[in-house]
């Protein structure tokens, strides 16, 4: 008899995403071409790494886990799946220091990470800053214990138990901010370092939102959401039959944050007013909206290239050479494109020069857009980070601003 089916589909999803691990450290090692890219039926644990599970070398796999029943059923799947792969599995617990008792919980949880087999477990205290937000602060200040912890330990990856639920009040949260096609696209299967998931950004959506380059390192892949497809009742029920102790963060169900108010307000109206599979809508949503946004990202990255001119001989434009990221574009060239890859284009060159991505908004971008497409003599534009855009003949100069 097998398992039931909320832990099979759990450890099918973890399963899934350490076999595209493996294979990426597998390619990246020497004598790759030598070692089989799947490990056959019936093969001895770790055979496929050709090394114990444990031994040095081989690929160490995190699971992020606050104690909840996303990421305790996360915990769980990585512990099981992991040594039939010739993986090593540990965790991590992030202890933000906002509610009496944090510091204990936090132990608690790293206690039963360890009591579930996985070794490295770390128990990290966070300061959460004074940010955009307390949500952006504490996810800025998680996500940067997170890696901290991947490169002291030399992680693989880190898992992120995330959810259908999750992507889908993601989605609805970009849609009532009116953000871009990027911010729709939700939470990438695969992200970056610093990869926090921040649905509420500018035009475009933020960069950690984006897809990760299958051909960059092993940071730009750090991060990997093996449940997007799985809703939150498999997980908390994988936990139930398991008889795992899950702890739900009261923060979860506080009015005062903005998700807790889409998950518990929000959402329970729109299904009840449109009827049940709001969720599964919202979620394919963000797939599709994702493949829009990497299409679109690649046209514009091509279109940059074709956009850009020589520095002048000009003062500014001397000056401007200077700078790092600094960026001289050719304004006829801009106009010809679609106004979606223009825009594109002119926030990646103004993200170059220094503007922060948790700062530039759909507003910055469609005023630098009109000194193209609306000429009309206007002052050079002060965006975010002292980057300055000035229309200068039949080009645009986009250069970090020495005031």
């Amino acid at each position: 008899m097998g398992p039931h089916p909320a832990v099979a589909a759990i450890r099918l999803a973890v399963r899934r995403v350490l076999h595209d691990v493996l294979d990426e450290a597998l390619t990246r090692s020497p004598d790759h071409a030598r070692r089989p890219s799947v490990r056959r039926p019936g093969e001895p644990t770790g055979e496929r790494a050709g090394q114990r599970p444990g031994a040095a070398g081989t690929p160490l796999v995190l699971a992020a886990c606050s104690g909840g029943a996303d990421s305790m059923a996360l915990a769980s799947a990585l512990a099981f799946e992991a040594p039939r792969l010739g993986l090593r599995a540990g965790g991590v617990t992030v202890d933000h220091g906002l509610q009496a008792g944090s510091a204990e919980r936090a132990a608690e949880v790293a206690e039963r990470l360890t009591a579930m087999g996985l070794e490295p477990v770390e128990a990290v205290t966070v300061t959460v800053g004074r940010g955009a937000g307390p949500e952006a602060a504490a996810r800025a200040a998680r996500y940067a214990a997170l890696d901290a912890v991947a490169e002291r330990a030399g992680a693989a990856a880190v898992l992120l138990g995330h959810t259908r639920d999750d992507q889908a009040e993601t989605v609805l949260l970009g849609l009532a901010r009116g953000s871009g096609t990027r911010s729709l696209a939700g939470m990438a299967a695969v992200t970056g370092s610093g990869a926090a998931p921040a649905p509420l950004g500018p035009l475009g959506g933020p960069a950690d939102g984006s897809s990760a380059d299958p051909a960059a390192g092993p940071a730009s892949r750090r991060y990997r959401r093996p449940f997007l497809a799985i809703d939150r009742q498999t997980t908390r029920r994988a936990c139930m039959v398991q008889s795992l102790p899950v702890w739900d963060d009261p923060h979860n169900t506080d009015p005062a944050y903005t998700r807790s108010r889409v998950r518990h307000e929000a959402m329970p109206i729109l299904e009840k007013a449109l009827g049940k599979g709001v969720i599964e809508a919202l979620a394919r949503t963000a797939q599709l909206a994702r493949d829009d946004a990497d299409a679109l990202d690649a046209w514009a990255a091509d279109a940059e290239r074709s956009v850009r001119v020589p520095f002048q001989g000009d003062r500014l434009t001397r000056d401007a050479e200077s700078a790092p990221g600094s960026a001289v574009l050719d304004v006829n060239r801009l106009y010809a494109l679609p106004p979606a890859v223009r825009r594109r284009v002119l926030r990646r060159a103004v993200l170059a020069a220094g503007a922060p991505a948790g700062s530039l908004f759909a507003r910055h971008i469609e005023e630098a857009d009109r000194l193209i497409t609306a000429w009309r003599g206007q002052k050079p534009l002060n965006l975010p980070g002292r980057v300055e855009v000035r229309r200068r003949g039949g080009t645009l100069v986009i250069r970090q601003s020495d005031i």
